[in-house]
């Protein structure tokens, strides 16, 4: 296994990281008052930026690092994604992709910087349901943060025994730079239910790690829900230096900070890009107060593959996916440039430093190679796998599915009102292979569904051609990752019937879509909805670059076998980001899955978001 590592290290340019590294231990802790923070016996300001190592290619973590470093920061605030490091029940991969979070780890500490852990087990962070895996939703009853349910905890117990013996000698007492661990987060914006922050730090006191510890809130729900544990700091959700003054008075014995401080904001599709916010005069506040703090986001970067997660309303059901990029209009944009934000903020950080920030490192080579337009490659429709049959339709989860596509197939007898309970989230609808229209969960613009013939929240769908064969092809969006209906199953969940009429009698064909290159380069039928397209971009040189689909109308785009993520034609992304690492000199392959489009459009490339 560490010879892999090492290999895999290597590969990414970390290979320094893959031998210890001359350290030594450091005493972090709070005030006797609780007045603040303390390292090594000193008063020490936590000046943290968030970023996540699942979302920033590996070959650019140093990079992303050091530009943090450059702003004036010496801490790094990173999540771990539970559900990006346990796919299947007990099956843990802590190696491939962006996954390796010792590595990036052990990279910020051989930069200087300081790490705060928010291991979860939810997180949040507009990423697929908050960070908790899918395979959890196959049990129909569980429930999710709360401690008296045995199988949801039994889940969480695994998870932290599997990463505590990661992280415990990168702890700041051991020689690691780990600062604190963060217990679950922002719970007081979900539950009451303080025996479950309780048992999440008895599972790590179980494994050895015994903070330091703080939890994420604003400082009404801590007030309100009980959302602190014993003894750990408190971070407030959108901070600022008269919040931390408050949360003092409220809880005098510990130290208090602004966790998350937005200098952007999140973007769903069919919005406008989110612009940056001026954080300025708290900046100022917390660097004239000594006052700790952490950025959210510093550099946000990108919702790879099927990852991006939603918001949605607890009371209406309104339905919000989240757009690929998580560019956030943070002050290191997604490519990793320094925005008029990141200098600003480097200039007034440096004011109240004793010594001057480092230089701002290049920002990485970019290339925008000649436009291409690919051909028909193959159909979905010739590519199905083995079926599941079911009386009714079953979610993705009950399938052992976690992303991507399903095809849910049936027999039926005329035309008429087709009515499904429900489409989670986005469904193409075929009659004997002739397209009828779609249904979609998430809100859509009227042209837009008029021009697709796709019928909004779920709506009944009329069938206008007679037929034998229902084809339903739905596809999975991204699960909710904030508030209560974070239980977010995938497809059709419970019924379908067509003029009232229940419809049985199912097969499912599940689609993650995991292994394009398995695709057998077939079209019967290039007139039908469901199509791969391929082309073929030759480089004399890389660079991080990004591809424009504007023309598609929505899918999903691979380079190389890489997922980069979803397009749609509503926007606000036409462009998806794909990194030097996953080009080549030579030829690279690009291919496209559209839900809708049989005539191919060029693709043609730019070097930012838009």
């Amino acid at each position: 296994m560490e010879i892999g590592r090492r290999r895999f290290l290597a590969i990414s340019g970390l290979a320094p990281l893959a031998v210890s590294m001359p350290s030594r231990r450091h005493r972090f802790g709070f005030a006797a008052d609780g007045s603040g923070f303390l390292l090594d016996g000193r008063p020490f300001q936590i000046r943290s930026g968030e970023m996540h190592p699942a979302r920033i290619p590996v070959e650019h973590w140093r990079h992303r690092i050091l530009m943090a470093k450059a702003m004036g920061l010496n801490t790094i605030s990173i999540y771990v994604m539970w559900n990006y490091v346990e796919s299947k029940p007990g099956v843990f991969d802590w190696r491939s992709e962006r996954r390796d979070v010792e590595a990036f780890i052990r990279l910020c500490q051989a930069e200087g910087m300081w790490v705060l852990l928010r291991p979860g087990p939810y997180v949040c962070g507009e990423w697929d349901l908050g960070g908790i895996p899918p395979y959890l939703l196959a049990t129909k009853d569980i429930r999710l943060r709360v401690h008296d349910d045995a199988r949801y905890m039994a889940a969480v117990g695994r998870y932290i025994g599997e990463l505590a013996p990661r992280i415990k000698p990168l702890l700041s007492e051991l020689g690691g730079p780990i600062l604190m661990v963060q217990i679950e987060n922002e719970y007081g914006s979900y539950g009451s239910d303080p025996a479950y922050l309780a048992q999440l730090r008895q599972l790590w006191l179980d494994q050895g790690v015994d903070g330091p510890f703080y939890t994420e809130d604003g400082l009404g729900q801590v007030e309100q829900n009980h959302s602190n544990v014993t003894g750990g700091a408190i971070a407030l959700s959108g901070g600022d230096a008269q919040s931390i003054a408050a949360a003092r008075k409220a809880f005098p014995g510990v130290p208090a900070m602004a966790g998350e401080v937005y200098p952007g904001w999140l973007t769903h599709w069919g919005e406008n890009f989110a612009g940056p916010s001026d954080i300025s005069a708290d900046l100022k506040a917390f660097m004239a107060g000594g006052l700790s703090f952490n950025l959210y986001m510093a550099h946000g970067g990108t919702s790879f593959g099927f990852y991006a997660g939603a918001n949605a309303n607890n009371l209406s059901g309104a339905y919000q996916p989240d757009i690929t990029s998580y560019d956030y209009a943070a002050p290191i944009t997604e490519q990793g440039v320094a925005t008029p934000q990141y200098h600003a903020y480097r200039d007034l950080i440096a004011g109240y430093l004793k010594t001057t920030p480092p230089p701002i490192p290049d920002p990485k080579p970019t290339i925008v190679p000649a436009p291409v337009t690919p051909a028909v490659h193959a159909s979905l429709w010739d590519n199905l796998p083995s079926a599941v049959t079911s009386t009714d339709p079953q979610p993705f989860e009950m399938l052992g599915q976690n992303y991507g596509f399903a095809l849910y197939r049936t027999t039926i007898a005329g035309a008429g009102s087709l009515d499904i309970r429900w489409v989670h989230d986005y469904a193409t609808v075929f009659v004997d292979g002739h397209y009828q229209g779609g249904l979609s969960r998430p809100l859509i613009p009227d042209a837009e569904a008029r021009k697709l013939n796709v019928t909004n929240n779920n709506a009944p769908l009329t069938l206008t051609t007679s037929g034998t064969t229902l084809d339903i092809l739905v596809e999975g969006m991204g699960r909710t990752n904030y508030g209560q209906a974070i239980v977010d199953r995938k497809g059709i969940l419970e019924s379908a019937s067509l003029q009232g009429k229940p419809l049985t009698g199912w097969r499912i064909f599940p689609l993650p879509l995991d292994n394009v290159s398995a695709l057998k380069p077939t079209v019967t039928d290039p007139t039908r909805p469901g199509l791969f397209f391929r082309a073929t971009v030759t480089l004399d040189r890389v660079g991080d670059t990004y591809l424009d689909l504007s023309g598609w109308t929505k899918g999903v785009v691979w380079v190389n076998g890489h997922n980069l993520g979803r397009y749609w034609e509503i926007g606000p992304q036409h462009r998806l980001y794909c990194p030097v690492s996953w080009l080549r000199p030579g030829a690279n392959e690009i291919l496209v899955f559209d839900l809708h489009q049989t005539t191919p459009r060029p693709i043609s490339f730019a070097r930012t978001l838009n």
